[in-house]
């Protein structure tokens, strides 16, 4: 079969096989914690094609993210894409990687936190400003309880079982 497989290009002169582009950057990271292995691997490139020019102005970089999580009974695999419009300083693929696992780190903890704790996600509020206001009151709630030094779960269901301390909490605060 020609070409070989595995082979992107050939030029005459030149060994077969795959090559990268000149401008794109590879880095990985691999952690080690909480009974899993965690490989996260980012392909950056500069160079775009000229068509996102036109629906993304100031575009700098796209992304390739891959997650791969592996435990004990089972592997996980996440592919996610992303652009930038970052300074062409600060495009280190490093730091890149590192941010979108940041942002990451603020989803979980928050976000995942509001619908574990409060059932955000079944609330069926959706009209004019209510949904912010809830939001704001949630999370309010969950900074006093973190105040406490308690973990919002627990501590929600205290505060049901025993409302005067929640009408206290808020009252000294």
């Amino acid at each position: 079969m020609f070409p070989p497989a595995g082979v992107i290009a050939a030029v005459p002169g030149i060994p077969a096989g795959r090559r990268d582009p000149s401008d794109l950057k590879r880095t990985q990271t691999v952690e080690k914690s909480h009974g899993r292995i965690e490989t996260r691997r980012i392909a950056m490139r500069t160079k775009l094609p000229s068509r996102l020019d036109d629906n993304w102005p100031g575009l700098t970089a796209i992304c390739r993210i891959e997650r791969r999580r592996e435990m004990k009974t089972y592997c996980s695999r996440e592919v996610i894409y992303a652009i930038t419009s970052l300074p062409p300083e600060k495009l280190n693929p490093l730091a890149l990687l590192q941010l979108s696992r940041d942002h990451w780190q603020i989803e979980n903890g928050l976000f995942h936190v509001r619908d574990v704790t409060f059932h955000e996600d079944a609330c069926r509020v959706r009209i004019g400003s209510a949904p912010q206001v809830l939001a704001e009151i949630r999370n309010a709630t969950l900074t006093l309880i973190r105040r406490t030094g308690q973990t919002p779960r627990p501590a929600r269901e205290a505060f049901a079982e025993q409302k005067w301390r929640a009408i206290r909490l808020v009252m000294t605060s």
